[in-house]
């Protein structure tokens, strides 16, 4: 038998193993007469949560991409989706550092409640004078016995106003140049000194917040890394960022471009030449989006994501942009109308849910939120393509010695 040969007939016997396992949670938790909370619980414990986190922490240490098996057979007997699908700060960014970087308790800590929903997560990286330069951050975490003293002001953080716990990066160190003065926290948003105020946006919604912090006493038991490693620590977590808002997978002709074909579907009073070319532009520029987000799956499957994220990120902002304006141009009418301008405070965003109108104004942060279009594209610049890296002055200077 060829090393091919094997490969797949292991590759078989695994896929076979998990339909079996998904067997069996059906049949001991059937979807139907289950409720939906205890089913999750009982997913996670069986290790299908996500198949290649270890045994012990809702998986079984196999690759990543045999979750497609186990998500197949579920839907296929109509389980119930996993709350955490909505959670994505947690499922996408907190989930994937806390196993690279944390310490075993820390695991068995945060993983199971975070993967369940039962407890949401924020993100406390940017700030009114550290978005683009993160590094920039001026948060300032000063040790204090078993404890670190936090101060300092947070931005457009998502889901500030219902997380149980942030993910935060710090300043420990402002002797030394800014990428190696910072250091990686979990704070507990319930701590005395957290204050969290909403972020009115151009939707009408409050979606993010700004958070301010006072004192607040951080274990140093919740530091992810060491001291000092908080710029690599983010990082990780920045990559897994970029993949969860521009790797998901999907369907041909899913997310925003569907509701632009059903407009040139459903309205021939719109159509011309002129514009059936920029809908097919448009059209296979989201089809080429969904099968690099197929790439990047694989891609993930043999290890860590790398700067192909970054890409992703760039390509969905610029993509969600054009199809929302393409949207208001083909039905002026649904331009000139906007659906609810009620303040609210949502946990996640339904870019279909809505109106054109909201899809056209939240589109606009795409290029803002998870790092900057700009940014992204320095990056890939730089660290994919090889070019000259910008000329940075304060490369190696001391953070507190850099006017600001």
């Amino acid at each position: 038998m060829t090393e091919n040969s094997k490969n797949t007939e292991n590759t078989e016997n695994t896929e076979n193993m998990l339909r079996d396992r998904v067997g069996e949670l059906l049949r001991a938790h059937p979807p139907a007469t289950t409720d939906p909370v205890a089913f999750h619980r009982a997913r996670f414990d069986a290790g299908l949560a996500w198949v290649h986190f270890p045994e012990g922490l809702g998986g079984l240490g196999l690759p990543r991409d045999l979750q497609d098996v186990v998500d197949t057979e579920l839907r296929a007997a109509g389980a119930p989706v996993n709350p955490s699908s909505h959670i994505g700060i947690g499922v996408g960014m907190a989930a994937p550092t806390i196993l690279a970087f944390g310490t075993p308790e820390q695991r068995s800590r945060y993983l199971r409640p975070l993967w369940l929903g039962e407890e949401v997560w924020c993100q406390l990286f940017s700030e009114p004078g550290a978005g683009s330069d993160l590094a920039a951050v001026a948060t300032r975490a000063v040790r204090d016995g078993d404890d670190w003293i936090v101060n300092g002001q947070k931005v457009w953080t998502s889901s500030a106003h219902v997380a149980r716990f942030a993910i935060l990066l710090a300043r420990t160190d402002p002797d030394v140049p800014k990428h190696r003065g910072l250091s990686y926290f979990v704070l507990d948003m319930s701590a005395p000194g957290v204050e969290v105020r909403p972020l009115r946006q151009i939707t009408g919604e409050a979606e993010f917040n700004e958070v301010f912090l006072t004192d607040v006493r951080v274990p140093d038991t919740a530091r992810l890394g060491e001291v000092g490693d908080g710029w690599k620590v983010a990082n990780a977590t920045l990559s897994s960022e970029r993949v969860a808002i521009g790797g998901d997978q999907a369907d041909r002709e899913s997310g925003m471009i569907s509701k632009v074909a059903a407009l040139w579907r459903d309205h021939p009073e719109v159509r011309s030449a002129a514009v059936h070319d920029r809908v097919m532009e448009r059209w296979v520029a989201a089809e080429v989006f969904r099968l690099a987000g197929a790439r990047l799956r694989q891609r993930l499957a043999t290890g860590a994501p790398g700067f192909e994220g970054a890409a992703m990120k760039v390509m969905f902002a610029d993509l969600a942009q054009s199809i929302s304006l393409l949207e208001l141009e083909l039905d002026p009418d649904g331009a000139l109308q906007y659906d609810d301008w009620t303040l609210v405070r949502p946990v996640s965003v339904d870019f279909l849910g809505r109106g054109p109108g909201y899809r056209y104004l939240r589109a606009k942060g795409n290029s803002i939120e998870g790092g900057t279009s700009e940014v992204l594209r320095n990056i890939v610049a730089e660290r994919v393509l090889g070019l000259p890296g910008e000329s940075r002055v304060d490369k190696d200077v001391p953070w507190k010695k850099v006017p600001r």
